[in-house]
């Protein structure tokens, strides 16, 4: 699946399953993914008034941590599925911070924003989805201002048996059946584990991060390597 048939089917994927999505999520990450979130918070050091893009933002979890690290900095949430952004908009409400984060309808491939416009820029969980992820990373790289932070927090390909067998049978077999039950989709959830297959291992995308220019390039694999951490630094001079 390339190019745009594979964005158009990400986009009904998400279009669909937006109201259950963070349902989805706990089952998907063996409910760790508020934890690999705040892992990756502690690791990015939010300062005071900084601003961020938070790219393919989903419901918007990330996006108000790093607006509640922020405290007063400007923060843009960027989706292309808007049942997603709706679903987001109501949460960022009822936290009180509709006037600090903006949420963007866009493409993660072709940003809306100026160069350096942003200290960091975040995707989670979404890498393996886009069309281009060589593309996402340039465009992430591009609008961050120089020393900004480009981080993504995605799934990964665990190393180690038999922890490896164990969780790629939940993946394939297990976890399409709970997305039928649960949320009434089983293709959407079928299509999952398949996005995994041909994505890069952390230690592959942290050589994509670096080849694409960032610097200081760190990669954390989480829980036996089911997810790993990315941070790369925008060079601050021109090579």
């Amino acid at each position: 699946m390339q190019g745009k048939s594979k964005e158009q089917f990400v986009h009904s994927v998400f279009e669909s399953i937006a109201p259950k999505y963070d349902l989805m999520n706990d089952i998907l990450s063996f409910r760790r993914h508020k934890a690999w979130r705040k892992f990756t918070m502690k690791k990015m050091r939010v300062f005071p008034g900084s601003s961020a893009i938070d790219l393919c933002c989903g419901t918007c979890d990330w996006t108000i941590s790093l607006a509640e690290a922020s405290r007063t900095g400007s923060m843009v949430g960027l989706d292309f599925s808007q049942n997603m952004l709706d679903v987001g908009a109501e949460k960022i409400k009822h936290a009180g911070l509709d006037k600090q984060i903006r949420l963007v309808r866009g493409n993660a491939m072709e940003l809306p924003f100026e160069d350096n416009t942003f200290d960091y820029a975040t995707i989670g969980f979404a890498l393996r989805n886009v069309p281009d992820l060589v593309k996402v990373i340039e465009e992430m790289q591009r609008v961050v201002k120089p020393g900004g932070m480009v981080v993504s927090l995605e799934l990964s390909k665990p190393t180690w048996q038999p922890f490896k067998s164990i969780y790629y049978f939940y993946f394939q077999k297990v976890l399409p059946l709970l997305g039928k039950l649960i949320v009434k989709r089983y293709e959407q959830y079928k299509w999952l584990p398949e996005s995994l297959v041909q994505f890069p291992d952390h230690k592959q995308l942290a050589d994509i991060f670096r080849k694409t220019g960032l610097t200081d390039v760190q990669a954390y694999p989480l829980t036996g390597g089911i997810a790993a951490l990315h941070i790369g630094i925008k060079p601050t001079e021109a090579k």
